[in-house]
């Protein structure tokens, strides 16, 4: 078993366990945690932490209506069942995926997306890249969050495998290549456009939306 040597900012994972991180980068933050022992006892401590404090505080008054709200609430459907891992991705990635396999989209050389979700505050896909190679290198206009699903990949920060996830922001250029043996799975959130270096990847930009 991979040892997980790159993990959440802690940043994200306090604004994770508060809610306000995006979405895209909440479905990363989830699925690491689902393969790191050591962030889940992060967070798990964050909560408890969090829950002694919240009964500590000093009581308020409840709204006018929260006896019909908390009534709306039992009536509504119960939540989906958790769906079961599929292969490399946990179950924060195949609630994202409806349970079914990736529909892959080629953006050439062998490197293949799906878009997951894009709306104002980011975008969240899937990335799969053959052995050997390399994403066209890249910088940052904002934050960017990759996992590693499946395979690995090494930049000049180091080498990342299954659960390894790597943070970059509008400092950091960068050209990711896939590791050999297994094809590389990452999932990837970003809050902006990636701001690439080649003239063609830049002509792509548009349609693939990265």
């Amino acid at each position: 078993m991979t040892t997980i040597r790159h993990h959440i900012p802690d940043t994200m994972l306090d604004a994770y366990r508060a809610g306000t991180l995006p979405h895209a980068f909440g479905v990363v933050v989830a699925a690491h945690l689902s393969l790191c022992d050591q962030c889940r006892a992060l967070q798990e401590a964050g909560d408890m932490i969090g829950g002694a404090l919240l009964q500590d505080s000093a009581g308020s008054a409840l709204r006018a209506d929260a006896r019909e709200r908390m009534m709306a609430a039992l009536d509504a459907p119960p939540p989906r069942p958790p769906l079961r891992v599929s292969g490399p991705f946990p179950s924060a990635v195949m609630d994202e995926l409806d349970g079914k396999p990736p529909r892959w989209r080629m953006l050439g050389g062998g490197i293949r997306q799906q878009l997951l979700s894009a709306d104002s505050e980011g975008a969240l896909r899937l990335l799969y890249i053959p052995p050997g190679k390399a994403v066209p290198e890249h910088g940052h206009r904002g934050q960017e969050l990759t996992l590693v699903l499946q395979g690995s990949f090494s930049d000049a920060a180091g080498a990342f495998h299954r659960g390894d996830v790597e943070a970059a922001h509008d400092e950091i250029d960068h050209q990711p290549v896939a590791g050999p043996g297994e094809p590389c799975i990452c999932l990837a959130a970003t809050d902006a456009p990636l701001r690439f270096h080649a003239l063609i990847p830049r002509l792509l930009q548009p349609i693939f939306r990265i």
